[in-house]
């Protein structure tokens, strides 16, 4: 698979799957810049708030194997949106602005 081939899966997953509300990217596979990339094809929730991943990397991913959350924060940022945190059931929670 190449990262068009990733990016076309969550975008067509955007579009067809309307019965699933949120579609993941997982940045530990995909890579920051793939992942960054997959919220503006239709992803909506990045995934990978790990200390250290190690069954990707094992696996061969060429990804960071931990981000801080102001990291993740940032790449969110980066890529124009604005990062929320929110609980296992998709629900905001209360905004705390993370320490850099």
């Amino acid at each position: 698979h190449t990262g068009l081939d990733e990016l076309r899966t969550i975008a067509l997953s955007r579009l067809m799957l309307d019965n699933i509300q949120h579609i993941k990217a997982y940045w530990v596979m995909l890579s920051v810049k793939q992942a960054q990339t997959a919220l503006w094809f239709g992803a909506d929730d990045l995934d990978g708030t790990v200390v250290e991943e190690k069954i990707g990397h094992m696996a061969g991913a060429q990804s960071e194997q931990a981000l801080s959350r102001a990291e993740l924060e940032a790449m969110i940022r980066g890529c124009g949106l604005t990062p929320v945190q929110r609980d296992s059931l998709f629900r905001p929670l209360a905004r705390e602005e993370a320490t850099t």
